[in-house]
């Protein structure tokens, strides 16, 4: 099963880097202005971005909420298109650095084209998996995602990773989709509903537990609102939109 929908969401997400939609696949969004899909994203941020890697596949806007400051390392966990890379880069400057690692190599492209064309030189896209990543221990600053950890079949195991590479005091910055209650079996097995991020989200109790066995503390809920717009109505009302925010202890 992990293994089918692994493969089932990098399709899915190559098709969508490929086209070029701005639409996640749960089609909550819709419309040509990019800006009025985009939710929690300023328009000083939509302007910083490059065009090209506006998606509009997140949930929230972890950046908002990271403090980044210059000089520090980040690194967003499955980066997409690399709109938050770029906002983060900004935010640490040319003595810091971006980094973003995403499973797909059409995504890996147009983020990397993406930054070429537009001069960013203190970013960085690595392919990888969220559950495995390919970074050195305790070797960033603060660690983002974006509606991405809800897709992995083992996030007990992501949760583990981002420990094992934050620095000590370094902090987690994470929005993603949990449920309140139950999700029918014909959603949770249905490997479209976990593309559209839908069947892989645990119950919020559940999401936060995983998080503190990790080894991270003082977690807590920085944001959080519904999330059900064009949902089926065996869903709606079960699903919220959170950002997380967690750190290593020093010690």
């Amino acid at each position: 099963m992990r293994s089918n929908v692994k493969d089932f969401v990098r399709k899915k997400y190559a098709e969508i880097a490929d086209s070029g939609s701005t639409c996640c696949p749960s089609c909550r969004c819709g419309g040509t202005d990019v800006s009025v899909r985009i939710d929690g994203y300023s328009e000083e941020d939509l302007n910083a971005a490059p065009h090209e890697s506006m998606m509009g596949l997140g949930c929230g806007n972890p950046v908002a909420y990271a403090s980044i400051k210059p000089g520090e390392v980040v690194l967003d966990l499955g980066s997409g298109g690399g709109m938050d890379v770029f906002l983060a880069a900004q935010r640490a400057g040319p003595n810091g650095r971006a980094i973003g690692v995403d499973m797909t190599d059409e995504m890996l492209r147009r983020a990397r084209e993406a930054a070429a064309r537009h001069g960013f030189r203190n970013v960085e896209f690595t392919k990888g998996e969220i559950e495995a990543l390919p970074l050195d221990d305790s070797s960033v600053d603060v660690v983002i995602s974006n509606c991405v950890i809800n897709l992995s079949a083992d996030k007990g195991r992501v949760f583990r990773e981002i420990n094992r590479v934050l620095k000590p005091g370094g902090r987690m910055v994470i929005s993603d989709i949990v449920t309140n209650g139950d999700l029918p079996e014909h959603v949770k097995t249905s490997p479209e509903a976990w593309a559209a991020c839908v069947a892989g989200a645990l119950e919020k109790r559940e999401y936060l537990d995983l998080i503190s066995k990790s080894g991270l503390s003082n977690t807590r809920i920085l944001a959080e609102s519904e999330y059900s717009e064009g949902m089926p109505e065996d869903i709606a009302g079960k699903l919220k939109s959170i950002t997380v925010y967690a750190e290593k202890p020093k010690a």
